[in-house]
């Protein structure tokens, strides 16, 4: 199996940037796809932004151009560089993967908190 923990959250202001990062570990040969979703209290869990096995990335449309998904080969690190941040923005971050076979496994969720 797979283990995420994600890293890097906290408290910004609107307008900074925060680069959230998260460590997998396990069966990691066995990841098919990686990304970043965050939900708010009262709202469904949404999906920022993916990348699959050919590298290629895709973001939730409120994302702007505002942030990067990045990922190593190893599939070992996965990073969500985030700039222009606003209040919207406030969340819980959570990694996610999926595995060949379609598993899909989650982390425990980083805060990040943005303030006006």
């Amino acid at each position: 199996q797979v283990q995420l923990v994600e890293t890097g959250g906290g408290l910004v202001q609107s307008g900074g940037s925060v680069r959230l990062s998260c460590a997998a570990s396990g069966r990691l040969f066995q990841v098919y796809s990686m990304g970043w979703y965050r939900q708010v209290p009262g709202k469904g869990r949404e999906l920022v932004a993916r990348i699959d096995s050919g590298s290629r990335a895709d973001y939730a449309d409120f994302v702007k151009g505002r942030f990067t998904i990045s990922r190593d080969n190893a599939k070992t690190m996965l990073w969500l560089q985030m700039t222009s941040l606003e209040p919207d923005d406030t969340a819980v971050y959570y990694c996610h993967a999926v595995v060949y076979g379609a598993t899909e496994y989650w982390g425990h969720g980083t805060q990040v908190t943005v303030s006006s």
